[in-house]
């Protein structure tokens, strides 16, 4: 599988608002979810793992509140876990 390749934060960021990930995620701090930026850290270069998390969804690897599944198109899956897996453009 080809790995997508995120050319700037930009591009990212702007999947990341299209799917609503910033109801429950940002950059840096905290909201519902974990920060952008601390989901990268956990997951350096497990970008196949962050793919399958962000379409399954689940929980208790962040605390109680559940992700649930995100119906997400394959690429866009794999364009934001490879985003995460490098490191949330940090």
């Amino acid at each position: 599988m080809m790995t997508p390749v995120v050319h700037n934060n930009a591009v990212a960021m702007a999947l990341t608002q299209q799917h609503g990930c910033t109801a429950c995620h940002s950059v840096n701090q905290k909201i519902v979810g974990p920060s952008f930026s601390d989901i990268a850290q956990k997951y350096a270069g497990k970008m196949d793992y962050l793919a399958a998390r962000i379409r399954s969804g689940g929980s208790g690897v962040w605390g109680s509140v559940p992700m649930p599944p995100q119906p997400l198109g394959d690429a866009d899956a794999q364009t934001l876990a490879a985003w995460l897996a490098s490191g949330a453009g940090q």
